[in-house]
């Protein structure tokens, strides 16, 4: 068998029965995202968010070796959801993977819903959950900077584990267990490339502007993330 580690789910993959059911939850993900992303909208938030939409897109075309063969890229789950919210991150992601299936034919159309649950919808609840638990280990910017690499590091994994679900369900049985052990394997260590890329992403912005960092609101700013102002 011959098959592709990169998240992206090229058509074929996983049965039409299956593929028409994760389309469904998709459209279900991204419609409540939708809705919900109205509340973290505003003049200075939606400017950020096409920053970032753009910035996924950028480091989505981007592939990464990690073996002979297989090659990596940045979700943006959990970099999206740290900097504008897990509502507008979803649908930040979920727009770069319409635009590179229809544009680019990066990832197959039949299997857009799955990469979508898996990398928008999946991947971006993983990462900011875990941002949110560690949310008091970032007062500090090394502090912040490693919450975003553990977030990162996690949505990675957590996505793939959305892929090894769905080919579970409609893939080739007598493949699952060597689909996991390689998938799994691999994603640990392109989360590892994906936690370095998300935790410079963030520090920088926090450098600048931590007012812009969605994870920080409602806290008391850390002197440490402060610009600092001009005598």
């Amino acid at each position: 068998m011959t098959t592709s580690v990169a998240m992206h789910m090229s058509d074929g993959l996983i049965d039409t029965k299956t593929s028409v059911i994760f389309i469904g939850v998709a459209v279900v993900g991204v419609a409540f995202a939708a809705a919900r992303a109205r509340n973290d909208l505003d003049d200075r938030t939606a400017p950020m968010a096409g920053l970032v939409a753009a910035f996924v897109f950028a480091t989505q075309m981007l592939n990464f070796p990690v073996l002979s063969g297989v090659s990596g890229h940045l979700l943006g789950g959990a970099l999206a959801s740290i900097l504008v919210g897990p509502w507008v991150g979803a649908l930040c992601v979920s727009i770069v993977l319409v635009v590179q299936a229809l544009v680019f034919s990066d990832g197959g159309l039949t299997a857009l819903g799955a990469n979508i649950t898996n990398m928008a919808l999946i991947g971006t609840a993983a990462g900011f959950l875990v941002a949110t638990a560690l949310k008091r280990f970032a007062a500090s910017k090394p502090g912040l900077i490693a919450v975003a690499f553990v977030a990162a590091l996690v949505n990675t994994v957590v996505a793939s584990l959305g892929f090894v679900l769905e080919y579970a369900i409609g893939g080739d049985p007598q493949f699952l267990g060597g689909v996991t052990t390689t998938i799994v394997g691999v994603h640990v260590l392109i989360g590892i490339g994906e936690g370095v890329i998300t935790a410079l992403t963030v520090g920088a912005v926090a450098a600048t502007r931590p007012d812009l960092v969605y994870l920080l609101r409602g806290t008391r700013r850390p002197l440490e993330l402060r610009e600092e102002s001009p005598a």
